[in-house]
């Protein structure tokens, strides 16, 4: 194990040698050969190294990998659709990749899943195509359905009658949200509003607010489980709802939020921040 960390020039990063044992014992728990010298001398062994520090959170570690691995994302999307539609997908992976840390205080970082059998580069190629496909599946679920006169139309059939407690949820969502907004520092509005509302890319907020972008990722997440930690105890304190009717809350603003305006929520919230 120390002669693989050596290998690896897992010093650069600061990655202890148990961390790096880790590592190497999940991937090889996952190997089908008898071999196992050879397949972990055969792991790519530095990748493996700078996605441990990654996951670790290490700033030294999440520059070079912004870096160097940016571009190979930026091409992979483009390749993926060439009018430039993957790149905000790309753009995403930066906040599952960096994690939050859970209740357990371990950081649950996307890098948990890479395990040295291929380069970084090629991993992460396989984890944008995958997320590309599932967001073409989930575009499909969305299609319009045909006119009522329509040949492949077909008639509704008989079932319950709708959540009548959906308009009061809804209700109280958007009250909630609002209220979580206006909590955030002046900062962190500005923050969401440049990346959702304006849509600037990572690297264009991060202009904007003289952030690195892997620095806007990381806190933009940090500002979502902020904003649905605040929403959910809303819902439980004021609104009254168990767990249950709180997901039932979710469901009804992802399947249709009505006039569910979050880029009037955040503007109406936001001040200008004069330390900017």
């Amino acid at each position: 194990m120390e002669r693989l960390h050596r290998d690896a020039h897992a010093e650069r990063w600061s990655v202890p040698v148990d961390r790096f044992g880790s590592a190497l014992q999940a991937s090889a728990d996952r190997a089908t050969t008898t071999d196992l010298r050879r397949y972990l001398l055969g792991l790519h062994l530095e990748d493996l190294a700078l996605a441990c520090a990654c996951a670790a959170g290490d700033e030294r570690a999440w520059e070079h990998f912004v870096r160097e691995h940016r571009p190979v994302l930026y091409r992979a999307a483009d390749a993926l659709a060439p009018g430039g539609g993957a790149r905000e997908l790309a753009d995403s992976l930066y906040a599952d990749l960096y994690g939050m840390p859970a209740r357990d205080g371990e950081r649950r970082s996307l890098f948990r899943y890479f395990h040295g059998r291929s380069s970084l580069a090629t991993w992460l190629r396989a984890v944008l195509a995958q997320r590309h496909v599932d967001a073409i599946r989930a575009g499909r679920r969305l299609d319009p359905l045909p006119a009522d006169d329509h040949p492949t139309a077909q008639a509704a059939p008989a079932g319950p009658i709708a959540d009548p407690a959906r308009v009061r949820y809804l209700a109280l969502i958007q009250r909630a949200l609002k209220l979580a907004v206006s909590a955030l520092a002046a900062r962190e509005r500005l923050r969401l509003e440049s990346y959702y509302t304006q849509e600037l890319t990572l690297a264009q907020t991060g202009r904007v607010l003289r952030e690195h972008e892997a620095t806007v990722s990381r806190q933009l997440a940090k500002t979502r489980r902020t904003i649905r930690g605040d929403v959910e105890r809303y819902l439980r304190d004021e609104g009254g709802l168990d767990a249950a009717q709180i997901e039932r809350c979710f469901a009804y603003v992802m399947e249709d939020p009505g006039p569910f305006d979050l880029g009037g929520i955040i503007r109406k919230n936001s001040e200008p921040d004069r330390s900017i």
